[in-house]
């Protein structure tokens, strides 16, 4: 969705809806430094895959814009960063979403790669973890209890009350983004599921068996969604990754032409 612009958001929803896909998903970067180094799972190291010229849009007002105009399609962030919001931000966005959809948003949360985007922002990039994992636990509060108090690392506010809460109970899904031991430790310890950037067919059986396996010993049950980028030609494509145990497939379509989006929706989806 990033190189689709504001005018045609919702003429891509209807599109994607009316083809029978399960989901829309958009990234996410509060800003652009014009000096950027490192890429996802490789913050130190690489040529950033993004530039300063890159257009970024507010992720809530562009899903809140395809919601108006669609029933059923699900809605989803590629990654948000979480970490450079306060948690109740993070909260009131997501949980005004979910009202105003009816119960279609999921939140894919990354801890970020992007060393630069945080020093504008006047965080410590060093410590983005531990803050990320404080405000995923600060917002799953938030949207399920009545009054909260928080006392934390990096996060302090006196009792307050929050509502509306979100449709989705306990709250929307969840997915924590990244390849690295930190990013499947936490989808795994606080996310609903989890969204790799770099895995295949052939490494995801043995990443999930890590996952599910820290799952187990934290005690955690329930589904668990994992929703990965994937290049799919056919019904036999997406059995591959079914097998594997994908989830849910993000289509590199590009959005602008309807005919393909129209033509994968025939050819594939209807199939399944």
């Amino acid at each position: 969705m990033s190189m689709v612009g504001p005018r045609r958001w919702a003429d891509v929803a209807r599109a994607a809806e009316a083809a029978g896909f399960e989901s829309v998903w958009v990234p996410e970067h509060l800003v652009m430094p014009v000096a950027m180094t490192g890429k996802p799972n490789s913050p130190h190291d690489g040529e950033p895959p993004i530039s300063a010229s890159t257009p970024a849009f507010d992720p809530w007002v562009q899903l809140a814009t395809m919601a108006a105009v669609t029933e059923r399609i699900k809605l989803g962030t590629n990654v948000y960063n979480i970490g450079l919001r306060h948690p109740i931000i993070t909260a009131r966005s997501l949980t005004t979403l979910d009202n105003v959809s009816n119960g279609r948003a999921i939140l894919g949360i990354g801890a970020s790669w992007l060393r630069q985007e945080w020093e504008v922002m006047e965080l410590p990039f060093d410590t983005r973890g531990r803050r990320v994992d404080e405000a995923i636990g600060v917002v799953k509060r938030l949207l399920t209890e009545d009054e909260i108090a928080h006392d934390g690392e990096f996060f302090r506010f006196q009792p307050v009350g929050f509502l509306p809460k979100p449709v989705q109970k306990p709250w929307p899904p969840l997915l924590v983004g990244g390849d690295s031991r930190a990013a499947m430790r936490r989808a795994a310890l606080l996310g609903d599921g989890w969204i790799p950037m770099e895995q295949t067919p052939h490494t995801l059986p043995k990443n999930l068996e890590r996952i599910h396996r820290m799952r187990a010993e934290a005690g955690r049950t329930g589904p668990f969604q994992v929703t990965m980028s994937a290049r799919i030609a056919s019904v036999d494509d997406v059995k591959r990754y079914e097998d594997a145990g994908a989830t849910r497939l993000l289509i590199g379509l590009d959005p602008r032409d309807r005919d393909a989006v129209a033509r994968f929706g025939e050819e594939v989806i209807a199939r399944l």
